[in-house]
């Protein structure tokens, strides 16, 4: 018997029966080829299939008319040339018994007008949304009805692909732009009244019904509450859904809270770890049991136990775990298996969706494969060829990584750890403050490896001497890197952040945090120090502080600045750091990148963040006596080839640097590295 019973009941909408409560929600990952979902689109959506999901929905903010561009890799549905791509589509998923649907919108004012046609962006009226910067056309009768004919147009098309359902996007986008009174100051048909206001999002459901007939479910991704002064409130909410409800055309709710306008409301209606877990069920819960409609949610609801108590509530129907199975896409499988302690965590990172804003596409912090399925499994499986003798170095992200990757190879795997726990910067990390949950992966990853049988040996600073005991025949050196701190003269009067957040330094009272790296490490201590009660001025040579950190995360750290008075300070390097002359405080020198005028600051602390350097000794003293000295054939890497690299062919065993050892990057990066070499092994 499963632990989670409720989760895996049936459940009909329409005549539609998902076979277990389990979906993904729509979202926009950043995958698309010519505004189509192709192969690697569909690829990730079908690993989810494959892993037991019942319902994927997929195009987040699929665009259907030409004044509705994308502005970060969404699909195109506005021509009848994406029907042959969705059947295509909905026949990979339909083989796995999963159903799936697609959401389409109109995105309004929230998009750009500086891309693709380079038409003016719409809205019910002239009010600019922040986050995407564009000053809006008002809509007249004839965009409201061209509109409403592109809702019907892009509807037909996903029938006509195969798919399940439709799912209209109302959250931030055209639909409930119309429906708040932040972006509806119209006084006709369309504007005062909230009747009046919800008349846009009838007449869209009316046309889609009449196109589509009665076969499909149809539902509205929506809010449940603005979360914001003016907003839509929660009973405003409620006598919306009301109205679509007793239309007897809408099959479903899909709700979830806040507003995406600008990026701290994005961070509040897309939570990451510093927010609660499952903030808003009760709103969803609400409209189930007032509307009577099938209800659908997912806002970080990141675990089964979790998942299984709304479902046995009955607080909504379908239960997502969107970003989970980013993390994790064989969750229903695990869990039909009793493999519970098996599910790689989502440990509420934000790099999935920060990534899209920062690099175009949505990748896991700790999962490499998602997104990458056409090259990298998420099974690794068991190697046909010879097993090898394999020694790691360093348990941090990329050396438990590749411990875990070569036992599941079925290699004979010892992991040296010179510390007393294994983790390495992820332990550091993790002490930031909200940052505690990342914690999870190196928790994850060294339950599988006890799972899999590989030796860990803490406490051990391996020598070469240690290493050719054991007579490898692979070495995995992930020794990571240690902090550089040399930028400026009088270095030896600065600390890193590893000193701060590890303890080996006790935080000032008046503290400068140096950030010439502009991710979470700089960021995260001036948290840490904040919390211990120091004064802060956080200073970077770059335009704005956290510039690498995406917008589910940055406007965390500055709401915590802002509220303990930290003074941001870009647009300076640091120059020098010396000693007053009473020896008890330090002379910070900082210059302006653009006037090049100096300023002097007097601190009792300089703390840097300028990235590491790689930690490589073992692995030069190692490079002469293996067989490929050390080398990486880079072609055979990104082909998924086995290594075959023989410059010294009398050498005993082959010998491959993997994360920070090589170069500081991020944990995403050290754990790629160690996936993709040692699946070949």
């Amino acid at each position: 018997m499963s632990q989670y019973p409720h989760l895996l009941t049936p459940f009909e909408l329409r005549g539609l029966v998902f076979k277990n409560r389990l979906m993904s929600t729509s979202h926009a990952p950043g995958y698309v080829e010519d505004r189509h979902p192709k192969r690697r689109y569909q690829l990730y959506h079908e690993e989810k299939a494959k892993g037991g999901l019942a319902l994927t929905m997929f195009g987040g903010s699929s665009n259907i008319a030409p004044d509705s561009p994308s502005a970060f890799g969404q699909i195109y549905i506005g021509e009848d040339s994406i029907i042959p791509v969705l059947q295509e589509f909905s026949q990979r998923i339909h083989r796995h018994g999963c159903a799936i649907m697609c959401q389409i919108t109109h995105m309004g004012h929230r998009t750009s007008w500086s891309v693709e046609n380079w038409l003016p962006t719409l809205a019910p009226s002239v009010v600019r949304e922040h986050a995407h910067r564009s000053f809006p056309k008002e809509m007249d009768r004839h965009d409201i009805k061209r509109v409403i004919r592109a809702f019907g147009d892009a509807a037909i098309r996903c029938k006509e692909g195969g798919l399940d359902g439709v799912e209209l996007l109302a959250h931030g986008h055209l639909i409930h732009q119309f429906w708040t009174p932040l972006v509806n100051r119209r006084t006709d048909g369309y504007g005062g009244s909230l009747a009046n206001r919800a008349r846009f999002g009838l007449e869209v459901l009316e046309e889609v019904r009449r196109r589509i007939g009665d076969d499909l479910p149809v539902g509205f991704r929506m809010i449940g509450d603005e979360l914001k002064e003016g907003g839509l409130t929660q009973d405003d909410c409620l006598a919306i859904a009301k109205i679509y409800a007793e239309s007897g055309m809408c099959d479903f709710l899909n709700v979830i809270a806040g507003q995406v306008g600008n990026e701290r409301g994005l961070s509040i209606s897309i939570p990451g770890m510093a927010g609660p877990r499952a903030p808003f069920v009760d709103i969803a819960a609400r409209m189930k049991r007032e509307t009577g409609l099938a209800v659908f949610h997912a806002t970080r609801i990141a675990d089964l136990a979790t998942a299984e108590h709304c479902i046995r509530e009955g607080l909504i129907d379908m239960v997502a775990m969107t970003r989970a199975h980013i993390a994790d896409p064989h969750i229903v499988a695990k869990m039909k298996r009793g493999e519970e302690d098996r599910i790689r965590p989502c440990v509420g990172a934000g790099y999935c969706l920060d990534r899209i804003y920062v690099g175009g596409d949505a990748l896991c912090l700790h999962n490499p494969a998602t997104g990458r399925e056409a090259h990298l499994p998420h099974v690794v499986p068991e190697s046909a060829g010879p097993k090898y003798k394999a020694v790691v170095v360093g348990a941090g992200p990329a050396g438990l990584e590749a411990a875990r990757v070569l036992a599941l190879r079925g290699h004979e795997v010892t992991l040296f750890e010179a510390a007393n726990e294994a983790g390495g910067q992820v332990l550091l990390a993790a002490r930031a403050t909200w940052r505690k949950d990342l914690i999870g992966i190196v928790q994850w990853l060294i339950s599988e490896i006890e799972h899999l049988g590989v030796r860990l040996r803490l406490n051990h600073y391996a020598e070469k001497e240690d290493i050719l005991a054991l007579e490898p025949d692979i070495v995995i050196v992930a020794t990571g890197g240690l902090p550089n701190t040399e930028v400026c003269e009088g270095a030896e009067h600065v600390v890193s952040v590893w000193d701060i957040l590890g303890g080996q330094s006790e935080p000032g009272a008046q503290v400068l945090v140096f950030d010439d790296h502009g991710d979470h490490q700089a960021p995260g201590t001036v948290d840490f120090l904040i919390e211990r009660g120091s004064r802060v001025e956080l200073v970077t040579p770059d335009r704005t502080s956290a510039q690498e950190i995406g917008a589910t995360n940055y406007p965390v750290y500055l709401q915590r600045f802002y509220k303990a008075g930290v003074r941001l300070t870009p647009d300076n390097r640091l120059l020098s750091v010396r000693k007053e002359d009473n020896g008890n405080r330090l002379r910070a020198t900082l210059r302006n990148e653009y006037s090049d005028l100096e300023e002097i600051r007097l601190v009792d602390q300089v703390v840097v963040e300028h990235g590491t350097l790689p930690a490589d000794e073992i692995f030069h003293d190692l490079a002469p006596m293996a067989r490929n000295e050390g080398s990486l054939d880079i072609e055979s890497l990104l082909a998924g080839r086995a290594q075959e690299i023989a410059g010294n062919p009398d050498g005993a065993f082959m010998l491959f640097r993997v994360g920070d050892a090589v170069a500081g990057r991020n944990i995403h990066a050290a754990i790629l590295d160690s996936l993709r070499l040692c699946k070949a092994i």
